[in-house]
């Protein structure tokens, strides 16, 4: 068995789009180098129920990150160390174990789902019980919340985007050379 399922189209009927793949995050700079999307097999089988359920609602979901090498998280922690929203790489990502994924819900045409603010968003805001949100935009989260922990995963309440695996620490920490992923940028 592979260590890592590589999530992409056809095979998976998600859009990818990962936020350190470009300029477009609240590091104002890529990470991956040849940003691709990756999975642990259990992470994966949760993730297809996702899928599924999902499409039940007429709906998709967007990924925005999933398995973030060792050395991505270390560039997350040396820009912003603050536990609330970068998890401390010396104790590990879930996102660093392939066990997480970051995630929005997108409609037919694939436009993304309004949830009151941007994946990757480090304020209160971003937090699943923002208190400024309007309720339409507190419903779609209710609903990618409901998505997501039907399909098995745990979420995180700083992050409405953010969902893993229970237990994460069970699953071992992988650089991008240990994973074969091919994401970082050479040394």
């Amino acid at each position: 068995m592979a260590l890592l399922v590589n999530i992409a189209p056809p095979e998976w009927d998600v859009v990818v789009d990962l936020v350190y793949g470009h300029d477009d995050n609240f590091m104002g700079a890529a990470i991956y180098e040849n940003p691709r999307c990756f999975l642990h097999p259990d992470a994966a089988a949760c993730l297809a129920r996702a899928i599924a359920l999902a499409a039940e609602q007429g709906l998709r979901l967007k990924i925005t990150d999933g398995f973030r090498p060792s050395e991505a998280q270390w560039a997350l922690w040396s820009h912003t160390p603050d536990t609330d929203y970068v998890a401390d790489p010396r104790r590990g990502s879930p996102h660093s174990r392939g066990v997480a994924v970051d995630v929005t819900l997108i409609d037919s045409v694939d436009r993304e789902l309004d949830m009151g603010g941007p994946v990757d968003e480090l304020t209160t805001n971003g937090h699943h019980d923002a208190p400024d949100i309007a309720p339409a935009q507190r419903a779609n989260r209710l609903m990618l919340l409901g998505i997501m922990t039907a399909a098995g995963f745990d979420w995180y309440v700083n992050e409405w985007w953010h969902y893993q695996l229970f237990q994460p620490r069970r699953y071992p920490v992988l650089t991008d050379r240990a994973a074969a992923t091919g994401m970082m940028p050479v040394a």
